[in-house]
């Protein structure tokens, strides 16, 4: 039986422990709201996605993304972390830790040996380093030209921008026309709140990139996603206003998670880390209520929640 590892979104196990009902999930780092969808023309689901189809959305992905590097279309982020231990040098990997735990999973499943660390620096001479910038579930942040400066010192240089696009600024897909040996991670369906879209990309030099492109096959994202990534990557007057909306409800619930007693571990305008004495017991309450967090075993005053859409915040604040 495949391993099933700790994630947010496991409605079902909050369904188990406390029961069925209609259920208010905070427990992910998805934005609660999506962008509109779009029409999507009946060729989109009854035919295979055509050279230009994908080209388009590549193209849309690098102007959103400000890089001149090459982006390899995806279905999700996840697939590129399933492809990075065939894509590194052979040789350890090291990973910044505590983070998204399938990038470590990934690369021990693969048969690499695997190091975490709590040092940026420590990450130097590794056949694979792997970064999230900025940091699930902790926030950490990382300055793009120290991670330009690392990329020069490992085989190959993961950084997963998943959780980016509220913070622009510290991506390094701007830099990556100079780093052949560095691969950034995008997620779409986190930021435009469409995450069973299953849409990604993988931003890298070319030589990378048609490794990428092999790995992932032919036709690795559908029709419907490749017209509604291409429409929404480049409405620039809903990713701004999304960003400042995004930024208004992350102080909100700060707010709110002070009123409770809880200060604020870290996070992104996605998602908020709280340290909250004794985690599990504040799941409990929430969840009693319907709510569902997150916590995790390797830091047990920490409760992450995401951002409630418009019509749950008086749940939340029930609930509190």
């Amino acid at each position: 039986m495949a391993v099933r590892r700790d994630h947010g979104g496991d409605l079902d196990r909050a369904a188990r422990a406390w029961g069925a009902g209609d259920w208010l999930d905070l427990s992910t780092g998805i934005n609660p709201v999506p962008y509109p969808l779009p029409g999507i023309p009946p060729r989109a689901w009854t035919a295979l996605p055509t050279a230009a189809d994908m080209d388009g959305l590549a193209a849309a992905a690098r102007a959103a993304y400000g890089t001149a590097a090459e982006a390899v279309p995806l279905a999700g982020a996840q697939a590129a972390i399933q492809a990075v231990p065939h894509l590194a040098p052979p040789g350890p990997a090291r990973v910044l830790a505590p983070t998204y735990n399938e990038h470590a999973a990934a690369l021990r499943a693969a048969g690499r040996e695997v190091a975490e660390t709590h040092d940026l620096a420590a990450l130097a001479g590794a056949a694979v380093a792997v970064v999230v910038n900025p940091n699930n579930p902790d926030g950490r942040r990382h300055d793009p030209a120290a991670l330009a400066a690392l990329a020069t010192r490992t085989g190959l240089l993961v950084v997963d921008e998943s959780f980016a696009d509220t913070d622009p600024g510290l991506s390094l897909a701007p830099a990556l026309a100079g780093l052949p040996n560095a691969l950034v991670l995008r997620s779409f369906g986190k930021f435009y709140g469409l995450a069973g879209l299953r849409l990604g990309f993988a931003l890298c030099a070319p030589a990378l990139a048609d490794r990428v492109r092999a790995a992932a096959g032919p036709w690795p994202v559908s029709g419907p996603a490749i017209e509604i990534g291409t429409a929404a990557l480049a409405d620039t007057a809903w990713r701004d206003a999304t960003r400042a909306r995004l930024a208004a409800d992350a102080a909100r619930l700060d707010a709110w998670a002070a009123r409770a007693g809880w200060t604020l571990a870290g996070g992104t305008d996605l998602f908020r880390t709280y340290a909250a004495q004794d985690a599990a017991a504040a799941q409990d309450r929430l969840a009693r209520a319907r709510v569902w967090s997150r916590v995790f075993p390797y830091a047990p005053a920490w409760l992450r929640l995401g951002l409630p859409p418009p019509e749950g915040w008086a749940r939340l604040d029930a609930a509190l």
